[in-house]
């Protein structure tokens, strides 16, 4: 290992993220006894902007007076090049800023647009004596985003996680594509159909694991496509992602399911620990399972299997 490392960040369990819009404020008891691990109240793209005060409004109002549970609370504010952010920030912290956990930042494509948003919460937080530290999420979903990423990455210590915005960052590289978070028939190599946007998932998910960040995917948009979205979650769950956003209360067990490790793994990392610990014990740095030798970057492999079950277990005693 680096003698340079970063802290990681809060852990949370974010593999199903529910986006509830906050003009809809009927869908919000709905979302807190859904079985997502987090959800976020938009003031963002799902409103419009005639409805952009009485969703805020909705938002703090829900924060308030609805039990969350032991779900992660998010609000997504609107974008920096907006006039509704700077209420959106000071309103519902000020008002609210006790029942929530994080704010998501659409759009952000350069290190002080986090700076901003740090500073506003500083102030705040400190002016209204709040209880915590309100952490900071960021939507990379513009050319400008997935240029600056591992500058954005190491924007601020309140930064927790980088969200992938496939609609908007398919917009912003004028892309020609067919549909949100499925593959496109014309992207194609030896006559496989691939993911055009691998490229920049992987270096969204390099600049989170380098310096400590959650990597989640975002949205599938066609909520009528149940094995599109699953085969979606999988490809990042291979790579490394952890959560995925739901748009529909459907996509929100399958999101839970593909991003939970399987039985079979959990048992298997749980043999992989015992093997090397025995090998340890007996004066050995590697060791045989199932006829395969395994080592120390086995070991860390199979701690990050056990310690996401066991997180969910906790989750799910709570």
């Amino acid at each position: 290992m680096s003698f340079t490392q970063y802290t990681p960040s809060r852990t949370r369990l974010q593999r199903s993220e529910l986006a509830v819009p906050g003009s809809s404020p009927e869908l919000f008891e709905k979302a807190a006894k859904s079985s997502a691990d987090y959800v976020f109240l938009d003031c963002e793209d799902a409103v419009i902007p005639d409805d952009k005060t009485a969703a805020r409004r909705n938002i703090i109002e829900a924060l308030n007076d609805i039990d969350w549970g032991n779900k992660t609370v998010s609000v997504r504010i609107n974008g920096l090049d907006t006039h509704y952010m700077y209420r959106d920030v000071v309103e519902i912290v000020e008002l609210a800023g006790n029942r929530l956990d994080t704010l998501l930042i659409p759009k952000v494509g350069h290190p002080s647009d986090v700076y901003m948003v740090d500073c506003l919460l500083s102030q705040i937080e400190h002016a209204k004596k709040l209880d915590g530290i309100i952490g900071i999420e960021c939507l990379i979903e513009t050319a400008l985003g997935g240029a600056n990423v591992m500058s954005i990455a190491q924007s601020s210590r309140r930064l927790e996680a980088l969200h992938f915005g496939v609609a908007d960052y398919a917009a912003s590289m004028r892309a020609r594509t067919v549909n949100i978070g499925g593959l496109n028939p014309d992207y194609q190599c030896d006559g496989a159909i691939g993911d055009q946007w691998h490229a920049a998932l992987v270096n969204m998910v390099t600049a989170c694991r380098a310096y400590g960040l959650r990597a989640i995917d975002g949205p599938f948009g066609d909520f009528n496509d149940p094995d599109g979205y699953r085969a979606a979650a999988k490809r990042v769950a291979a790579l490394g992602y952890e959560g995925k956003w739901a748009i529909h209360p459907s996509q929100i067990e399958l999101a839970n399911e593909i991003m939970s490790p399987q039985d079979a793994e959990v048992l298997r990392a749980h043999r992989v620990l015992e093997a090397l610990e025995a090998a340890a014990a007996s004066g050995k740095g590697a060791a045989q399972l199932d006829g395969k030798m395994i080592d120390a970057a086995s070991e860390r492999m199979a701690r990050n299997i056990v310690t996401l079950a066991e997180l969910i277990a906790r989750s799910c005693q709570g």
